[in-house]
Parts: structure tokens; C-alpha cells; sequence
């Protein structure tokens, strides 16, 4: 069986929750009868990368970006020819160019879509798109959904609810291992004795205004991990508010970020947008067995983390009621405790990548 998956980015351009959630189907994927091929768009397609597993990645030459969507002649080119050789097509929504593709190419071949989430930020595209959108969805095979919250609160899913199976993302925890005790003991010596933990892309539906904010009042430390398009704004939100319980340590590699999940006290996610469809970090967290702090948004981050079992549930965008629960978890620590054994728990039952592989086969194979 071939998969072609098609998404407007992958590694090495960007490293989201999309591509994570495309490099566990693929490149760490170990169902022995599947070849996998990756399309995506590059303003530098020459950009070398390493592939594992044997996987095809493809990149087509970007032209232009609109509204966060890239356009490229190229692609069009290049999914017609990946396509024709797949058995299955797996798309990654949203992306309304690949929409275009899709009726464009007019390639009769079944289709995966997973629905990573709703558009929320351009309003006034999504007017102009939603004939297309609705088309599109209609059209493909199945879709799935990455969590029955989710599911459950949008409104577009739910149109298409007899075609839509729930498949939560997971991840490989043989992918987060390190061997390296003087890296180790290098973060000792950088980091707070005791920190929450935050890992993620810096951009404006990651709730990040509202921790600073909870941190004028909170004795919990919070350390930062990763960039984006707000980090500079939010280091100097951060000098302005005085705070002394931040620190920003920017993008560090992988292994550095498992050393530093493995010495955190917790997680703190506090998205407050239903941008946020899941949060991958959330699952890193569980599987180091940390307690979770997240808000209740409607979507996968409370399927993640059930409050006060695998941790806290915050109000959305409320800095008095994500100090509250920052401040209770840092305070109690045997209930910390717990909350990170039952975090690993519920990790292990539901959110590893071979349980997802072998859903998502399994759905593969009754499309053929």
C-alpha cells in the first residue's frame, strides 16, 4: 500500500504540530506492508533533508503566500504524479489551496483527510471559502478527527458527521530518549531547581499575554521553551510587568527539550483559542509523567488533561484562574504527583503513536 500525504509544510521549513503529527505517520511509522510519500511547498526546495523510514518527501517550489496559505504551479505538477502511484491520498486540513488541488488534478483515488482545525483567525477568507471547504469535505472518503471534543464542538465536522472517525494523535516515545549526562547536568545548572514548563511555537492563540499576566500574581517559575512571531513582544511584556519568574530559552534541539521535560515540575499550556485542536505538547508532558495545566477551550487539550485527574483545567483567556491552578499544583506537591502517574497512564491507553498507526491502517485498508 502507497500513501501519498499532502500538507503546505514539513520538515526542515517548519516544525508545527502538523509536521509532528505527519513525521509519527511516516517516518516512525513500523506497519511493514505501507510505503509513505510526504508532498509539501518550499520557498527552498533544495533545502537538503534526511528522511527516515524510507519515506519520499517531495517539496514544490512556493511562489506566494496569502493569508497564510502558500500557492505554487509546481505542486499541482507534483501531486498528479505522486498521486497516480498512491493507493491512498492523505490530506491535512486546513489548507485551501489543496482544496483547488484536490478538484483540479481530478485524481479518483480514496481520500483521507485529518482535520486539524477549524479556521479561526482569517474570518472574512473563510467566507469566501467555505463553498469550497464544504465541496471538498464532501468529496473525500473519510475524515478524522484528532479528538471527540473536538469533534463535538465543530460546527463544520459535524455536518459531516457519518464520515468522520475519531483518531487521537500520538507520539513515539522512543522518539524523546537521551543518554547524555553532561547535557543533563548542564540544564541543572541553567534551569530554576523547581519550574512549570511551557513547549510550543510563541504565536497569539498560545495564551502566552495571559501567563505573563498570571505571573505578576503566581509564585509558580515558568520557563519557556521555543520562537515564533510573538517571542519578542512577550520578553518585553515580560520586562514591563518586572516579572523575575520567567525565563525564555528560545528553540532548542530535541534532545535538549527532552532533558528539559525531564527535569520540569509540570506542564503549563494555556491556549486559549480553539486554534489549539490538541496540543502535542500536553502528550510530551504525560509521557514524562508530569501533571498538565491547560484551559478549557472545547477542543483535544481537555481530552488530554482531565481535571484533577491529570492535572488542572484553567477558564480560557483568565490570568486570576490560570494563577489559581498554577498555584495549587505548585503547592501540593504530592498531588502533583499523582497527577503526573495518571497523565502517563492515560498516555499509554490512548495517545501512543502505534495505537494511532494502526487506526489510521485500519481505515486505510477498509477504503480499499
Amino acid at each position: 500500500m502507497n500513501v501519498l500525504h499532502f500538507y503546505k509544510t514539513y520538515y526542515p521549513d517548519s516544525f508545527g504540530g502538523v509536521e509532528h503529527v505527519i513525521f509519527h505517520l511516516t517516518e516512525l511509522n513500523h506497519i511493514k506492508d505501507v510505503e509513505f510519500q510526504i508532498l509539501s511547498l518550499s520557498r527552498d526546495p533544495t533545502k537538503p533533508y534526511v528522511s527516515g523510514n524510507n519515506v519520499n518527501v517531495v517539496k514544490a517550489k512556493e511562489l506566494v503566500s496569502i493569508a497564510s496559505t502558500p500557492f505554487s504551479y509546481d505542486v499541482i505538477y507534483k501531486f498528479k504524479k505522486l498521486a497516480q502511484k498512491a493507493d491512498i491520498i492523505h490530506y491535512h486540513f486546513p489548507f485551501p489551496f489543496m482544496d483547488m488541488i484536490h478538484f483540479l488534478t481530478d485524481i479518483d483515488k480514496p481520500t483521507v483527510v485529518t482535520y486539524h482545525s477549524d479556521i479561526i483567525k482569517q474570518k472574512n477568507l473563510l467566507k469566501v471559502y467555505t463553498p469550497l471547504m464544504n465541496r471538498f469535505l464532501k468529496s473525500v472518503s473519510a475524515i478524522v478527527a484528532t479528538s471527540p471534543n473536538y469533534f463535538n464542538t465543530s460546527k463544520t465536522l459535524q455536518k459531516f458527521a457519518s464520515k468522520v472517525k475519531v483518531i487521537p494523535i500520538g507520539i513515539d516515545a522512543n522518539a524523546y530518549t537521551f543518554d547524555d549526562a553532561s547535557r543533563v547536568e548542564y540544564w541543572k545548572q541553567k534551569l530554576p531547581a523547581k519550574f512549570l514548563l511551557f513547549v510550543g511555537a510563541l504565536r497569539y492563540y498560545k495564551g502566552l499575554d495571559i501567563l505573563l499576566d498570571a505571573l505578576k500574581q503566581s509564585a509558580a517559575t515558568v520557563v519557556i521553551v521555543g520562537a515564533g512571531p510573538s517571542e519578542q513582544r512577550l520578553k518585553e511584556k515580560a520586562r514591563t510587568l518586572g516579572l523575575d519568574n520567567i525565563m525564555f530559552l528560545g528553540g532548542v534541539s530535541e534532545k535538549d527539550k527532552c532533558i528539559i521535560l525531564s527535569l520540569c515540575y509540570g506542564v503549563v499550556f494555556p491556549s486559549h483559542l480553539r486554534t489549539e485542536a490538541f496540543g502535542v505538547s500536553l502528550l510530551e508532558g504525560a509521557l514524562f509523567s508530569k501533571p498538565i495545566i491547560s484551559c478549557e477551550i472545547g477542543t483535544g487539550t481537555t481530552y488530554i488533561n482531565i481535571d484533577r485527574e491529570t492535572g488542572l483545567v484553567a477558564k480560557p483567556n483568565d490570568p486570576q484562574s490560570l494563577c489559581e491552578v498554577m498555584d495549587e499544583l505548585w503547592q501540593d506537591e504530592e498531588q502533583a504527583r499523582e497527577f503526573g502517574i495518571n497523565a502517563k497512564k492515560r498516555f499509554e491507553n490512548l495517545f501512543t503513536a502505534k495505537h494511532m498507526n494502526e487506526e489510521y491502517y485500519r481505515l486505510y485498508r477498509s477504503l480499499l
